[in-house]
């Protein structure tokens, strides 16, 4: 339905001055959303022409943010995940106009899309406003979002300097990935016992995304500078897909071995049975248990109305059953619907990263890991290589205390939620 509107008010689109003005904006929206629809290279084509020219002149003859705010959001999602795009006709005048706009998010995307024109003048000011501490903080994150998926060359060295920044240090951690920095993994371990909860798996997932980063990660982990208990099962599998013999060895001297056969798991259950009873009639905490469900599940799972949406929503699910909660702990990839099945993404930079594709075009590839959604360039990528695995990883159970594995079941096994500890 989306496109045949597109179709239609594009045709339309020399009569936008006689459009009525309670109609405008809708006519933008839909408008824009031919940008989505129609590739770059095939809009001059088309017999009405590319709807670029005319949403460039709209917002060099408007004032109203609201009507710019509307059009700078649908091109900058139209855009989303390309980089050093040609800039168009009259964008120039209308950067210089938005620049001086009062409000601040209309001046934070004008900049980000100029930047994906490969406007020079953007690049200075987005790497001066993500740096500036005394800015406003939502056009500190849209810059440095912006630099982020401009893949800025001259950024690694603010992400650095915003480790030490509370309010930008998440985003800068999951940033760090996308470059290969010497300087990354020992920034990184150096702040890493100050982080929080979920800056810790940032770090983790930055420090697990390439080889070099990846050995001083199991370094650390050998001089016990950073806690065996930290490596969930999901940073273990991201480990081993980068394939390198020397962080195996290091993985199997440090942990042993992880992975059981097939044939193991109902002895596994059996034995995870025991260790679960052994703690008597109330086996487990559930406080306790929330937070260890926060350091190694949350990120992919939603219980009681919180956590991620990489995996299946456990708050209806068979939980009050023991068995249940084990088999599908344990053997994750017994069954294994299509929208959770991972693949691993190898990036021609060196990086390599393990996620769902949700979707994929001739342009881009846009993949939900268990931090964040990113839309890579396709000219980035080297190769997609669908797994036959569950992107929940196996081997959960296995960097945790047999008391951690208690509260953890113990709390899943609630029928509400819980205080964390802190909350008590």
């Amino acid at each position: 339905m989306l496109d045949v509107g597109c179709s239609m008010f594009n045709a339309q689109r020399s009569a936008f001055g006689v459009v009525l003005p309670r109609h405008r904006l809708r006519f933008l929206r839909l408008l824009t959303c031919s940008l989505l629809l129609v590739p770059l290279a095939s809009r001059a084509a088309q017999p009405t022409g590319d709807p670029l020219p005319m949403l460039v002149s709209v917002l060099r003859g408007t004032a109203d943010p609201e009507l710019q705010l509307d059009i700078l959001r649908g091109l900058n999602s139209a855009f989303k995940g390309r980089r050093r795009l040609p800039m168009p006709k009259g964008w120039e005048a209308v950067e210089a106009q938005l620049e001086r706009s009062p409000n601040a998010d209309v001046r934070a995307l004008a900049q980000s899309l100029s930047l994906t024109f490969g406007s020079t003048s953007a690049l200075v000011t987005l790497r001066n406003t993500a740096s500036d501490r005394s800015a406003d903080l939502n056009a500190r994150r849209t810059a440095l979002t912006s630099l982020l998926d401009a893949k800025d060359t001259g950024l690694p060295p603010i992400l650095l300097g915003l480790l030490d920044d509370a309010t930008l240090r998440g985003a800068a951690l999951r940033g760090l990935a996308g470059y290969d920095d010497p300087k990354a993994p020992a920034a990184i371990l150096a702040v890493f016992d100050s982080l929080e909860v979920a800056e810790k798996r940032d770090a983790l997932n930055t420090l697990a995304a390439r080889a070099p980063n990846a050995k001083a990660l199991m370094a650390a982990l050998a001089e016990g500078k950073v806690p065996r208990n930290v490596l969930t099962a999901d940073i273990f599998r991201q480990l081993h897909n980068l394939k390198n013999a020397e962080i195996d060895a290091d993985l199997q001297k440090v942990y042993g071995t992880i992975r059981e056969s097939s044939a193991d798991k109902q002895k596994e259950i059996e034995r995870y049975k025991r260790i679960y009873w052994a703690g008597g009639s109330q086996p487990g905490d559930g406080p306790r248990g929330r937070a260890v469900f926060v350091r190694t599940c949350q990120q992919c799972h939603t219980l009681f109305d919180v956590g991620g949406k990489v995996g299946p929503e456990l708050t209806g699910s068979n939980r009050g059953d023991l068995d249940y909660i084990l088999q599908n702990i344990l053997d994750p990839n017994a069954v294994i619907p299509n929208e959770y099945r991972a693949s691993t993404i190898d990036l021609k930079d060196g990086r390599s990263l393990t996620g769902i594709v949700k979707q994929q075009d001739g342009k881009s590839v846009t993949v939900l890991t268990q931090t964040e959604t990113l839309v890579l360039p396709r000219n980035e990528i080297d190769s997609i290589q669908q797994s036959e695995l569950s992107m929940m990883p196996e081997g959960l159970l296995a960097p945790l205390s047999d008391q951690e594995v208690r509260d953890l079941i113990y709390y899943l096994g609630r029928t509400g939620q819980v205080p964390l500890p802190a909350e008590k």
